[in-house]
């Protein structure tokens, strides 16, 4: 390695959210303050909800008429 161009590595970095430590890591910063981290995301606790409001699929399916003939709607008189 050249001298003196490396940052100073720290190898016990503390990682914080919402104020407490939640683990620590390698880093070229001593700590590192964040919003979300694997503990706390909808997708890594399982939380995570798919919500289809608008009915993005029905529409599609209605568009390009690859609707069953047994869902379709029943006509309106």
């Amino acid at each position: 390695m050249a001298k003196d161009i490396h940052p100073k590595w720290y190898p016990d970095a503390k990682v914080y959210c919402n104020g407490e430590v939640v683990m620590t890591v390698g880093s070229t910063r001593p700590e590192l303050h964040v919003d979300v981290w694997s503990g706390n995301h909808p997708f890594y606790t399982g939380t995570q909800k798919i919500i289809d409001t608008e009915g993005r699929v029905e529409r599609f399916l209605r568009k390009y008429g690859m609707t069953d003939a047994s869902q379709a709607a029943p006509d309106q008189k």
